[in-house]
């Protein structure tokens, strides 16, 4: 008990340290610029940023190059085995399953919450009780992905098929009503990832509506006019004029939600630990890291998923900039 509230107290009084180390060179950063002449304006936005370098290279910069020096040891970090780490990762029949499974959720989950929150806000665009419509899908996003995966555990919930038991699933209580058998869902693989991926669907969707209500909403009226008075239909409408014009806010929103599914590791964690088949390389990663303890493998996969986000980030970028000139 002494122990557990010494090293509480220790954990206080480094938070309390980092934040009064933190101040001091902010203020310290501030005495500067104010003494910098106001013509050296180069100065002073280096001075500004000197934080911001120093934050980023100490928690960004230094763990990424540490961890990728780390994914050529072994579990122990204690001998040097070069590319093996990697080796595992592309011909380990688990591994594989890892990140066969990872490819499902990259190619699923954008676009299907994408394509949902574009077509409901299309609908709901201009409606009655617009606001209320768009709380309802947008609900989801105000809970987390631990208490979103809880729910859904008790939508998938299976009971044996047996007298005077009653499902507690709803989705196995329809089964039954429908004059089915009830089925253990979380343990058929394939489908028990697809399974976990509606439930980031679930989420996504109301962020995707959001965004792109908001795009839809800034075409400007003079070109829908100019459009119906051409005798665009509603299919036209929406292929030639508001679909080029919210080009940029579905890619934003496209790369946003691939970048969080390829980081996914709430849902599989709650739902299913990652057993049966259902792992994906964020919570290989957390297994491999801290409970295999398996440090090299853990990096290597840790190096892995931050490739994996470098291209979405790249054409993102590129989008942006191809919008803007």
């Amino acid at each position: 008990m002494f122990t557990t509230a010494s090293t509480t107290s220790d954990k206080i009084l480094q938070m309390f340290a980092a934040i009064l180390l933190f101040t001091a060179v902010v203020g310290l950063v501030l005495f500067a610029a104010s003494r910098v002449s106001g013509k050296r304006d180069r100065a002073v936005a280096a001075l500004y940023l000197l934080p911001t370098v120093l934050m980023l290279g100490v928690g960004l910069l230094y763990p990424g190059v540490r961890t990728i020096y780390q994914s050529f040891f072994d579990a122990s970090l204690s001998n040097f085995i070069g590319l093996d780490n990697y080796t595992k990762i592309f011909t380990d029949a688990e591994q594989l399953i890892v990140l066969r499974n990872t490819a499902f959720w990259v190619l699923v989950t954008p676009f299907a919450a994408t394509g949902i929150g574009l077509l409901y806000a299309i609908l709901v665009d201009k409606a009655r009780m617009e606001s209320f419509a768009k709380a309802l899908i947008f609900l989801p996003m105000s809970i987390s992905f631990v208490a979103a995966s809880v729910i859904w555990k008790f939508m998938y919930e299976y009971r044996p098929d047996q007298r005077n038991v009653q499902q507690i699933g709803l989705i196995n209580q329809v089964i039954v009503w429908l004059g089915g058998e009830p089925v253990q869902l979380l343990i058929e693989s394939p489908l028990n990832t697809f399974l976990l991926i509606v439930v980031m669907i679930w989420i996504q969707a109301g962020f995707a509506m959001t965004v792109l209500s908001a795009a839809i909403k800034a075409i400007p009226d003079d070109i829908i006019e100019a459009a119906r008075l051409d005798g665009v239909g509603p299919w036209g409408m929406f292929r030639f004029v508001t679909l080029p014009a919210i080009r940029p806010a579905v890619v934003v929103v496209l790369t946003t939600i691939a970048i969080g599914t390829l980081k996914v590791f709430d849902i599989v964690q709650t739902m299913t630990g990652g057993r049966f088949d259902t792992n994906v390389i964020a919570n290989e990663f957390y297994s491999q890291s801290f409970r295999s303890n398996d440090k090299g493998l853990g990096s290597a996969l840790a190096v892995v998923l931050f490739i994996l986000v470098i291209p979405i980030v790249v054409y993102n970028i590129r989008q942006l900039r191809r919008s803007e000139a």
